[in-house]
């Protein structure tokens, strides 16, 4: 079996994170200036929730950074997982907020707040500019891991808010509806709330080592069974460390001539091509215990 590194030329998109960042601080910046230059409440609610997405940005560029330490005797996956950590508590802080949006703006349907519409179409559009230039910096990254998305996520969300201000703004402005702003609100929340329950349920899975997504567990075995000189295969387990890191772990029986033959080494190199490239998604870390027949009566007392 090969010594694979698990930190040294990881590609974790850090440029793209920190761009978007710094574009997310300046929107804040400007917003924050005209919600106290108006006067509008909403739109230093969207300020307030531009700083929290800026917050989530920061947690990805951190597990970035993070993810390109190399492996140690303590952490023999480096911070890898890093990622998974980031993306999953950005994943919490926008379902919080997306919650937030709701409730508050079924108060305000209730109780309408008065807001400077015309200055907030200024502010609004500027919002959006900035989100547009950092959704552009990230989006033909975002699917590469979990922190990429969750970013993506994050300004998008952004993104959205300004339009529901710009949106709002307008619509109040024509009007005099002043419950257009909740009401918009709203439609963002939940337009935002299908995705980011996503993210959230994959980050989930996999800290809770479940089989990552497009791995089907009983198609592997059933492969393996295929393999000329295999018996039985039992103990499969296939977890993922972080993006792109899929781990599989498996007993398999084998006949007991290719333990007598010395022919386990042969056994191993089969077993690793099979899962590295008979299937949709790469396996490149496996570990196979190969055993005899006779080595099932070592094991029936233990649980698994």
């Amino acid at each position: 079996m090969q010594d694979h590194d698990h930190g040294q030329g990881t590609d974790t998109h850090r440029g793209p994170i920190a761009i978007a960042l710094g574009i997310t601080v300046a929107v804040f910046a400007f917003q924050v200036f005209g919600a106290l230059w108006t006067g509008s409440l909403a739109l230093l609610f969207d300020s307030a929730h531009v700083l929290t997405d800026a917050g989530g940005l920061a947690m990805a560029l951190i597990a970035a950074s993070l993810a390109l330490r190399p492996a140690t005797a303590k952490r023999s996956w480096g911070f890898r997982r890093a990622e998974v950590v980031a993306a999953l508590a950005q994943a919490a802080i926008l379902m919080a907020v997306g919650l937030y949006v709701l409730i508050e703006g079924i108060q305000r349907l209730i109780t309408p707040t008065p807001v400077a519409s015309e200055e907030m179409i200024i502010f609004g559009v500027i919002g959006l500019v900035g989100n547009i230039a950092a959704l552009l910096v990230l989006s033909s990254r975002r699917s590469a891991n979990f922190n990429l998305r969750a970013a993506f996520l994050e300004v998008l969300n952004d993104a959205l808010g300004s339009v529901a201000v710009i949106v709002a703004a307008i619509i109040i402005t024509l009007t005099g509806w002043v419950q257009a702003d909740a009401l918009v609100a709203m439609l963002i929340g939940v337009l935002i709330l299908p995705r980011t329950f996503i993210l959230l349920r994959e980050t989930i899975n996999v800290l809770l080592e479940s089989t990552p997504r497009n791995i089907n567990l009983e198609d592997i075995r059933s492969h393996i069974l295929e393999t000329a000189g295999v018996e039985e295969v039992h103990d499969l387990h296939i977890t993922q460390i972080a993006t792109g890191l899929p781990v599989l772990t498996a007993h398999v029986v084998v006949n007991e001539e290719i333990i007598t033959l010395g022919r386990s080494h042969e056994m191993l190199d089969l077993l690793q091509e099979c899962v590295l490239a008979h299937f949709e998604i790469s396996i490149e870390h496996s570990t196979f215990q190969l055993e005899p027949p006779t080595h099932r009566d070592h094991e029936h007392d233990f649980t698994h």
